[in-house]
């Protein structure tokens, strides 16, 4: 997940390294009948970390205004639900219903309760803070992959120069006692989504403009790290069909061996998150910039 227009630069590097995506769109076979793009909410400044709730409402921020937001899934109406979110940015809910954000205000990882009460997971790696935890993905078995990498902020109270060795890929145990690295190798991991059975991992490195899918063992740990696309992601989702939804210029969507499939064009120019929502989980929801958008799907989400 990119964080805000400083870094224009990054998002230009990648676009012209970005194949052609008019070349194959078959969103139709992707789509509800009759479906068109809504934008149901705008006026932002920019909109990212899009998660959904057990009950289908779907949570955003709006992070240079330091908020998070809602989006009803019954009334089609958004609210706020948080003021001084710690500039959150990826978010996912977990298996207790806490909404976990990459808190980059401090470079933590906070889990938020429905009263909007705030607990630190994570403040540093060896005592060193984070670069800024971008975004993250809970396995089903409760163990959280964060993407680290470094985009300076104007807002940092602190040294804006990487603390750290590099720009990695974390993991925290369902426990909460072991906080590693899962991957050093990546030049800006960003976006990241795993298979519902818990058993791949897809990460972005916009950055390469690659994103790779890796096998997760019994412990967390990676292996067997393969090329999945030539394309990065700023933020990414998956549905029931094991498609993944890859995003920036619009959305990009691959099968599950890699090929591209369909692309959802957006009049923004930058494409930041995606996931399904909806009480069905077939309302693909998408941040874009100022604005967001739903659009009505055959394939669901998966939870």
């Amino acid at each position: 997940m990119l964080k805000n227009n400083l870094y224009l630069l990054t998002l230009a590097a990648f676009l012209a390294c970005t194949p052609l995506f008019a070349q194959k769109n078959n969103i139709s076979k992707l789509t509800a009948k009759n479906a068109k793009l809504e934008k149901i909410g705008d006026g932002f400044s920019f909109t990212e970390g899009p998660a959904v709730h057990r009950n289908g409402d779907v949570y955003f921020t709006d992070q240079p205004n330091n908020r998070i937001m809602r989006w009803s899934a019954t009334r089609n109406e958004i609210s706020v639900f948080m003021e001084d979110a710690g500039r959150s940015n990826g978010m996912y809910f977990d298996r207790d219903s806490n909404l976990i954000t990459c808190a980059d205000e401090k470079n933590q990882l906070w889990s938020i309760n429905d009263k909007g009460e705030v607990k630190v997971l994570i403040e540093n790696y060896k005592g060193n803070l984070l670069n800024g935890p971008n975004d993250l993905w809970i396995s089903p078995y409760g163990g959280m992959y964060i993407t680290d990498p470094l985009y300076k902020r104007d807002y940092w109270e602190r040294d804006p120069e990487m603390q750290q060795d590099g720009e990695h890929l974390y993991f925290l145990s369902p426990d909460k006692m072991q906080f590693i690295r899962v991957d050093e190798n990546l030049v800006k991991p960003n976006g990241v989504v795993g298979t519902p059975d818990g058993k791949k991992l897809y990460v972005a490195d916009i950055g390469d403009n690659k994103t790779y899918v890796y096998e997760i063992t019994e412990d967390g740990y990676l292996t067997n790290r393969k090329l999945f696309a030539e394309m990065g992601s700023d933020g990414m989702a998956i549905d029931n069909r094991g498609n993944v939804y890859l995003t920036g210029k619009g959305v990009t969507v691959f099968n599950s061996r890699g090929n591209q499939i369909a692309h959802i064009p957006i009049e923004e120019n930058w494409t930041a998150n995606v996931v399904f929502g909806g009480t069905d989980r077939k309302t693909l929801f998408i941040t874009a910039m100022g604005s967001v958008y739903t659009l009505q799907m055959k394939t669901r989400g998966v939870w």
